[in-house]
């Protein structure tokens, strides 16, 4: 076992791991506690009491966070037309020209996001295993399938994060940076948590909100109280 730094004890020493926090108190150990010499990334894991073998128990969607994610976010779009210079002018990195598919094919991924125009999902389709494992691929129920380029562009670059529970029954998301500090963190967890809550299934019984917790990139996990959400 790797031996901790002095540093990281500190840290931990910070967190009682008995103890469920309310969501404001775990953020501001989280931000306390940090001591990495970059800005560390934070993240809310929550455990759902769903089953997600089950499609009608599947929770999946989209939020935009208010205070965004603290990152400069890369938008590939596909598109052709006159809609290749609204993307552009809406913000877009890259359009996917016949050199950027082939790039794409070779392994080449310089970009976070993809959006596509609806009559330019055959070309999209024939990447999708490589796109798809990546979760790089344009979807409509995520909004990255629409003719409204400008106002996807906007959301995705704005802090928009898609998530979908995995077959643990857990959902991970980054929720912006340490140097946000505490409020600003609290505001996008508590968005978050409210989109969560709103999409849960008609079929899950008991509790839906199993367990919550919060961690920076080199911290410890944070226990965060599902009754006070």
């Amino acid at each position: 076992m790797p031996k901790r730094s002095k540093k990281h004890n500190e840290a931990l020493s910070k967190v009682d791991r008995l103890v469920q926090y309310g969501p404001k108190d775990a953020l501001e150990i989280a931000v306390s506690s940090s001591y990495a010499k970059f800005d560390e990334t934070v993240d809310v894991a929550v455990r759902l009491g769903v089953d997600p073998r089950h499609a009608d128990q599947m929770v999946r969607g989209t939020v935009v966070l208010p205070n965004g994610l603290g990152k400069e976010v890369k938008v590939l779009v596909f598109a052709k037309g006159e809609k290749e210079q609204e993307a552009l002018d809406a913000g877009a990195d890259f359009i996917a020209t016949d050199e950027i598919v082939e790039k794409i094919k070779d392994g080449w991924f310089g970009f976070d996001k993809a959006i596509a125009t609806p009559d330019m999902m055959g070309t999209v389709g024939k990447l999708g295993r490589v796109l798809g494992p990546r979760g790089l691929m344009p979807n409509a129920k995520t909004g990255t399938v629409t003719f409204e380029l400008a106002k996807a562009i906007n959301e995705v670059k704005s802090g928009k994060i898609d998530f979908r529970v995995e077959k643990a029954g857990i959902v991970h998301v980054p929720v912006g940076k340490i140097s946000f500090g505490a409020e600003k963190l609290l505001e996008n967890v508590t968005v978050f948590l409210d989109k969560i809550v709103s999409l849960k299934p008609a079929s899950s019984k008991g509790a839906y909100l199993k367990s919550i917790s919060v961690s920076s990139t080199m911290g410890a996990g944070i226990k965060v109280d599902p009754l006070l959400i």
